[in-house]
């Protein structure tokens, strides 16, 4: 393809990063619904306990019968879109850990709604909320206690059943996969093993996105907070070898890894398709010494993020349902704000969907030169989507959190910022299709790393 150069990068006008609105996007947003979501949750906290140890076999109560519901509707969401969603029980034994004293059946119910362009459907994004709970500040092994999880995680839950009951009747060119994984409370047992078969089987993972304690919108802080979401995101990635940290130093990008770049992403779709709801990235992998099911995907080298409430009921976390001096304990249903978890799916959705119909992240992005020029070279491999429209290349300076300008550059391989060096600019470049939709960033590399770099 033909090289390219703006006229004058460095006078170029900030532009919008975002592509226009989608408008089947914009119909998932509308009939994602809080009343369904409101009823997930009432009938997940029904269960009584939804403990990984719990009852496998009760009709009404334990992690079993929460199960088989959860499995039933994916179904019945997959005869309403036609047979197009896939559902299946991914089940394993869980070998005895601290968590888990005896050997124990851990099942993960997977609806995947498959792509349909050749070349991207091998492409998978997926989204995960645990259905087990616990009441894991009595015990790690209580497994008879009421354990509602009204918000940790029915909320997260009820938030993929949700958009798996509405997207799964719109085609997209990549797959989606609406997961709910149990063994969470017990060490990430069931994200584990789906990332590890993942990895295994050299699935083609894009993005995960997590969904875990989305539900409550008044903290222990007295503060109410309804209209932002948490998106955790790790810097470095945690796969990176040591010829990739190597590279890191060589060209910056400590705030750069994959999963900062979808996290930034998930910022601009989900703010550009909600009104008046915001998403605060914080650049950390989860909050202070905790963890959830996006970590085995990030130690597998697929990108991920968590997203959690802005303003969390540390008294409703893991506690056992009582009332002591006043203040009531237990994750119960009366602190789930329902049209806040209802907004929560929407950023995801809007992220997934955007994700799903656009072109995978340009590869094998790198300086062209590592000569010392106010010019800044890029280069890319081609895009193979019939319905690519070209590229995008960001910058931003090196001090800011966000992209701050953009242009587009056309269906080329290499291009010219002229007048903007490498030295003191971050760069990263997104594929486009014909109809606007825009893939995650992909940050460049030097394109020969230097062992002793020149001074």
């Amino acid at each position: 393809m033909a090289v390219t150069s703006s006229p004058s990068a460095v006078e170029a006008q900030q532009v919008q990063l975002s592509s226009k609105l989608n408008p089947q996007i914009e119909k998932i947003i509308d009939q994602i619904s809080p009343k369904e979501i409101e009823a997930i949750v009432r009938k997940l906290v029904s269960f009584g306990t939804r403990h990984t140890l719990s009852s496998q076999d009760d009709p009404v109560r334990g992690i079993g019968a929460a199960r088989r519901w959860i499995k039933e509707e994916f179904s019945r969401y997959s005869r309403e879109s036609g047979g197009r969603l896939q559902v299946t029980e991914e089940e394993f034994l869980q070998p005895p850990t601290r968590r888990v004293p005896q050997e124990t059946k851990v099942v993960n119910i997977v609806a995947t709604l498959p792509g349909t362009q050749p070349g991207a459907k091998d492409r998978i994004y997926v989204v995960n909320g645990h259905y087990d709970s616990c009441v894991c500040s009595q015990g790690m092994l209580d497994a008879t206690s009421d354990a509602p999880g009204g918000s940790d995680d029915a909320s997260g839950t009820a938030a993929v059943m949700e958009m798996a009951r509405v997207m799964s009747k719109y085609q997209f060119d990549a797959t989606i996969v609406f997961l709910a994984v149990a063994g969470e409370e017990q060490g990430l047992l069931g994200s584990t093993h789906w990332a590890e078969e993942a990895k295994k089987k050299n699935w083609q993972i894009g993005a995960m996105l997590t969904n875990d304690i989305i539900g409550n919108t008044l903290g222990d802080n007295g503060v109410r907070d309804n209209t932002h979401i948490r998106v955790f995101s790790e810097g470095v990635a945690s796969s990176e070898t040591e010829a990739e940290a190597q590279m890191r130093r060589l060209v910056g990008g400590e705030n750069d890894g994959p999963s900062r770049q979808l996290a930034r992403y998930i910022k601009e779709v989900g703010e550009r398709y909600l009104n008046n709801f915001g998403v605060t990235l914080v650049f950390r992998r989860d909050r202070y010494g905790r963890g959830g099911d996006h970590i085995p995907f990030l130690q597998r080298g697929f990108p991920a993020v968590r997203f959690t409430e802005p303003n969390e009921a540390f008294t409703r976390q893991h506690q056992k349902v009582r009332e002591e001096n006043d203040t009531k304990y237990g994750d119960t249903i009366e602190m789930v704000d329902f049209a806040y978890v209802a907004q929560v799916a929407r950023v995801n959705a809007s992220t997934l969907g955007v994700m799903a119909l656009a072109p995978a992240s340009p590869s094998g992005v790198k300086f062209k030169t590592a000569r010392q020029e106010y010019n800044t070279t890029l280069s890319w491999q081609e895009n193979k989507e019939p319905d690519l429209a070209g590229y995008r290349i960001l910058w931003r300076e090196t001090y800011q959190p966000f992209w701050q300008h953009s242009v587009d550059v056309g269906n080329v391989t290499e291009f010219v910022m002229k007048g903007l060096s490498k030295d003191d600019y971050f760069f990263a470049v997104q594929a486009i299709d014909r109809d606007g939709n825009a893939s995650v960033p992909t940050f460049p590399v030097a394109r020969q790393p230097a062992e002793s770099p020149a001074r």
